[in-house]
């Protein structure tokens, strides 16, 4: 049996009162296992690991929608092995859910099989999902929520906000010269940024749901908006590639060719595109343009991360990446808070979150 550690502060790295040292070894090996789950799913990726007296007797996690839950596959596995589930302690890292959906209800799983306790890194804010923690209360299960309750978010990643805000998880990305140009006066743009940046860009596409961009973008640039791997070939995960505004696409345009579904919203008003988004099941979505469907987003206060490649190349004119955002003084700017900085060959990536207002 693992020593307690007895702290009072969840904030900052710091873990929930009265949980064992072995306990938050089973939770960090629970955020590894999370991780194996798909980046890009409705379902959120979870981890889950049975201990006994110390030692791990089972372990699993969601490997997608439709597969069986974290928990279920934990239990499975314990025995499978060869061992007595009931008495075990359920170390998972979200809120076992209280709901029926294509599986069963996994607090429920948790109680069938006799688990007398459970450890939780981050409480479901699903409210069609969320209460497990209570029904395992209510049966006299004790639970111990927010245990490296950091961590469990960062795994979480895009899926937590979006459930939260009930919308798709927005990041605006834009590739700019060093004064904020994305493409000469006489309209050429490439390249701005280098290969480097643009291979982290092709990443980036791989993990959303979706790529957003204006008629006017479809229409002048004729992009394929594919996720491409290093060696220029499609990626194993292709987003939605919606279109939005009212004009059609042609039909023989690159974004009908191979790649991931074509997907026209006709409408302007970005609240009615992430509806439609949120409607095909899309967590997050990558707006790539253009300057006036990044403005609109950004009025709208629907921007949640900004991403933006930045090379240090200088033009002096030509189009910005954002169109009017009706700032007339400093005062009314949106001001951004940096979240990191990452040099990629002679680039530089800034990842930034709006700053909202209190």
């Amino acid at each position: 049996m693992g020593r307690e550690v007895d702290v009072t502060s969840t904030t900052n790295g710091a873990v929930a009162p009265h949980v064992r040292d072995d306990e938050l070894d089973a939770m960090r090996r629970a955020l590894h296992l999370a991780a194996r789950g798909p980046a890009v799913d409705p379902n959120p990726r979870v981890g889950c690991v049975l201990l006994r007296d110390g030692t791990t007797i089972g372990e699993g996690w969601h490997a997608g929608a439709g597969t069986a839950h974290a928990e279920v596959v934990a239990l499975a596995d314990a025995r499978a092995r060869g061992h007595e589930v009931r008495g075990a302690t359920a170390v998972v890292t979200l809120e076992p859910c209280a709901h029926t959906g294509r599986t069963g209800p996994c607090a429920r799983a948790l109680l069938d099989a006799g688990v007398a306790r459970v450890v939780i890194a981050v409480a479901d804010p699903n409210p069609g999902a969320a209460g497990g923690a209570d029904v395992l209360r209510a049966a006299g299960v004790p639970v111990v929520t927010d245990v490296l309750a950091d961590e469990g978010r960062a795994v979480l990643g895009a899926w937590l906000p979006a459930v939260r805000r009930g919308r798709p998880f927005v990041t605006l990305k834009t590739a700019t010269t060093l004064d904020g140009r994305v493409a000469a006066a006489d309209g050429s743009s490439r390249w701005i940024t280098s290969p480097v940046a643009r291979r982290h860009a092709h990443e980036l596409r791989a993990e959303v749901d979706a790529i957003v961009v204006g008629t006017g973008t479809a229409l002048r640039d004729d992009p394929s908006l594919t996720a491409r791997t290093a060696a220029g070939d499609l990626a194993g995960h292709q987003p939605l590639r919606v279109v939005v505004g009212h004009r059609d696409v042609p039909p023989d345009a690159r974004l009908r060719g191979p790649g991931g579904e074509l997907v026209t919203v006709r409408t302007h008003d970005p609240a009615q595109v992430l509806a439609a988004l949120e409607a095909r099941g899309v967590r997050h979505a990558l707006v790539e343009g253009g300057a006036t469907l990044a403005a609109a987003f950004l009025r709208a206060g629907l921007v949640d991360e900004v991403h933006a490649y930045v090379a240090p190349v200088l033009l002096g004119s030509g189009p910005a990446a954002v169109a009017d955002l009706g700032v007339t003084t400093i005062a009314d700017a949106v001001r951004l808070e940096p979240v990191s900085v990452l040099p990629l060959g002679p680039d530089v990536l800034v990842v930034a979150t709006p700053v909202r207002e209190a």
